[in-house]
């Protein structure tokens, strides 16, 4: 069994690092102003296509990067490393448009690759949060047309985009559309205010009589909740790796402070309980980060959709959950150093709480666990594909 990098996977990986590293320079701008200047955002567009790291997870012959689900993931786990959800600057279509007809990919895909455009997804509603099937949106066919109204919470990046996948009902059947923000009926409601500070915000959208053709329906009638649980398995395997890089950075800035913080005529390192804390960190950042490339590596060679399903759910689970104990330590070995918002500890132990509730809460994940045992039994999800016998 080899776990080396590829050649490949080595010169993305660096690609990365080198993007993450200029990225820096950008995130106390970012904490103090509440985003980005449209000069910084332009500078960052621009530094994303040198380092050819646009719309890694579409293919290449639509004119994405063509990165395979590791590959994907590598590169995540490196920008995870940034604060300010820095890294939602490097654009990734959402998945769900690999569904948009050869029309609908020229109009939307296709610019968004490019950079030109951006999306937002709409799924959760005042009355429907960790249960997207409870959604009241709904979309009345009229002639040749469809009538959206509903509400919807939490559209993250809704600022930047200029389109949104929006979830809707056509006679109960759930159904994503594809809507241009500045349609007469599209409203922003409000932008709420969070414990983070990321460079785009989560605004409420208002669609009041918003009218689309039908072709603007993303996929088939009924096939909304298709889409959208390829989306989030998708966002789950990433928000692993992005915090897995976010842990092992706060872990590292612990540890090199330890070592130069003296206290009762010694470094602070040297103390057995700043020693467990960081042991304790390295176990949580390693054995998730195997793990995630393990599921990450499977999902490439094909892994039945509902089994990657409930394997995206434990490493989002146990990766989310693991990442802020791990800056949750972090902060403490700093003290009161660790408190200030300069201080980028301080800044991904707000930001990294979010990843135990957004794209499914970590109850949720740990149900979709459950049922997947309940249903098909745990050999899947305790089997590895790479051993079974061919």
């Amino acid at each position: 069994m080899d776990f080396r990098m590829t050649p490949r996977q080595i010169e993305i990986k660096q690609r990365a690092i080198a993007w993450t590293n200029e990225m820096y320079q950008f995130e106390l701008d970012c904490e103090m102003n509440n985003g980005l200047t449209a000069d910084q955002h332009a500078k960052v567009r621009q530094l994303v296509l040198n380092h050819g790291l646009a719309a890694i997870n579409m293919p290449a012959e639509w004119g994405g990067a063509g990165l395979s689900v590791l590959e994907h993931a590598i590169v995540s786990e490196e920008v995870g490393k940034l604060t300010g959800a820095l890294w939602d600057t490097l654009w990734r279509p959402a998945n769900a448009l690999k569904a948009c007809t050869p029309a609908q990919r020229e109009e939307y895909l296709i610019p968004e690759i490019r950079g030109e455009r951006r999306d937002a997804v709409a799924i959760t509603e005042p009355e429907a949060g960790s249960d997207p099937q409870n959604i009241q949106t709904t979309a009345v066919k009229d002639g040749d047309h469809y009538i959206i109204n509903g509400e919807k919470l939490f559209v993250t990046v809704g600022d930047a985009a200029d389109f949104i996948l929006v979830l809707a009902s056509v006679e109960g059947a759930p159904t994503m559309f594809l809507v241009d923000k500045d349609l007469p009926g599209v409203s922003v409601t409000r932008t709420p205010r969070y414990t983070h500070t990321f460079v785009y915000e989560h605004p409420e959208f208002l669609f009041e009589d918003v009218r689309v053709g039908a072709d603007k329906i993303l996929g088939e009638i009924g096939q909304g909740y298709e889409l959208t649980r390829d989306w989030f398995v998708e966002e789950r395997l990433m928000i692993a790796a992005r915090t897995i890089g976010a842990a092992e950075r706060a872990t590292l800035l612990a540890a090199e402070f330890a070592k130069s913080r003296v206290q009762f005529g010694k470094p602070i390192l040297e103390f057995q309980l700043i020693q467990n804390m960081l042991a304790k960190n390295t176990v949580d950042i390693m054995t998730n980060r195997v793990l995630t490339y393990q599921v990450a590596w499977e999902a490439d060679q094909g892994m039945d959709r509902k089994l990657l399903n409930a394997k995206a759910a434990v490493i989002k689970l146990g990766a989310s959950e693991a990442s802020n104990r791990c800056v949750d330590n972090a902060l403490q070995i700093f003290g009161g150093r660790g408190y200030m918002r300069e201080n980028p500890v301080e800044r991904l132990w707000r930001e990294l709480r979010v990843d135990r509730i957004w794209e499914g809460t970590s109850e949720i994940q740990t149900v979709i666990i459950g049922n997947e045992i309940n249903k098909r039994g745990a050999e899947g999800l305790l089997g590895y594909a790479g051993a079974v016998a061919q």
